[in-house]
């Protein structure tokens, strides 16, 4: 493959083998994941911040690096250019294959460009992929950080929701006091690093809760937010549903806030220890609803790391 050219037979290579290869560890070269970076960034510069979707769709949440979950659950969906698919975000850290997953989303969205959506979660960030595991796995399997930074440098330019037909809004994780409307995250500037506040973090950081208004968010990041500003903020934006992911749910999926919220977990038996089912959402032609839940694949685990071990869980 010539140096920075992806072409779509490079794709469909490249796919096939993610998909097809049954081994612990399956990783593109080099070379052809800097390309593909490369022609990913082209592509999504081009992209809003809110990324409007056509229905019928499937709505995926964390992946966190569990590969044989995610091909699991792309063959449960339907892959693409069958189906479009939304990917809202936390594609690494936590498992063990973190590469791996976050090389076959990007493929996908570079091969199917208008079919899938890849938006940005909060562990699509520098500092937070040097605490919880991406960065450690890339200079293991790569034996340099160059990979971690084609990867990283991408992530500034993913959008930071998707807007289904006009009245599903999904960020990765929830509202901020600083957004009344989508128009205002339509105007944000994204192309950087994930900051500690204001809106652009608190999408990508905060939590429903069952107290009303604002609060401060155990996580150290973002806010919580009640039932009444969700209602406020889809009465405002003519919404009939915010959905987002960011939160271990036990059953793959969660409604809350009066239906107006709904969680989504694609990532099941979490850091291989939760015991958690994960779901994904399917949206048809008519605008319903169907949760498809699964269980973890089998999948081949290396014994965890002494560093591993010692991740700080800070939402588990």
């Amino acid at each position: 493959m010539e140096a920075g050219k992806t072409t779509e037979s490079d794709l469909d290579r490249q796919i096939a083998f993610l998909l097809s290869n049954d081994q612990p560890s399956s990783i593109l070269p080099e070379n052809e994941v800097v390309a593909l970076c490369q022609k990913a960034k082209e592509i999504l510069s081009q992209e809003p911040n809110v990324k409007n979707v056509h229905i019928p769709v499937t709505v995926i949440g964390d992946i966190h690096g569990q590969f044989g979950d995610l091909k699991e659950l792309l063959s449960i969906s339907g892959e693409a250019p069958e189906t479009n698919l939304v990917f809202l975000g936390d594609y690494v850290d936590r498992g063990y294959f973190s590469v791996e997953s976050v090389s076959l989303v990007v493929a996908l969205k570079v091969r199917w460009k208008e079919r899938v959506v890849i938006i940005r979660g909060n562990h699509e960030s520098r500092q937070v992929t040097q605490v919880y595991g991406f960065y450690d796995e890339c200079l293991r399997k790569y034996g340099s950080a160059r990979v971690w930074k084609a990867f990283t440098d991408l992530f500034d330019y993913l959008p930071l929701a998707a807007l289904i037909e006009d009245s599903i809004f999904c960020p990765h994780a929830g509202l901020s006091p600083s957004v009344e409307t989508v128009d205002y995250v339509r105007d944000l500037e994204r192309t950087m690093e994930v900051p500690h506040d204001g809106a652009m973090c608190d999408l990508l950081w905060s939590d429903p809760d069952d107290r009303p208004g604002w609060g401060i968010s155990p996580r150290g990041a973002g806010f919580t937010f009640g039932e009444d500003i969700t209602q406020q903020f889809t009465h405002r934006n003519n919404l009939n549903l915010i959905a987002r992911a960011h939160q271990l749910v036990m059953e793959g999926y969660q409604w809350s806030q009066s239906n107006l919220v709904v969680t989504i977990f694609s990532a099941p038996n979490y850091c291989y220890r939760c015991g958690n089912q994960a779901a994904i959402l399917e949206i048809d032609q008519n605008m319903q609803y169907t949760f498809i839940q699964f269980d973890p694949c089998p999948e081949k685990v290396t014994p965890m790391l002494e560093e591993e071990k010692r991740l700080p869980d800070y939402f588990l």
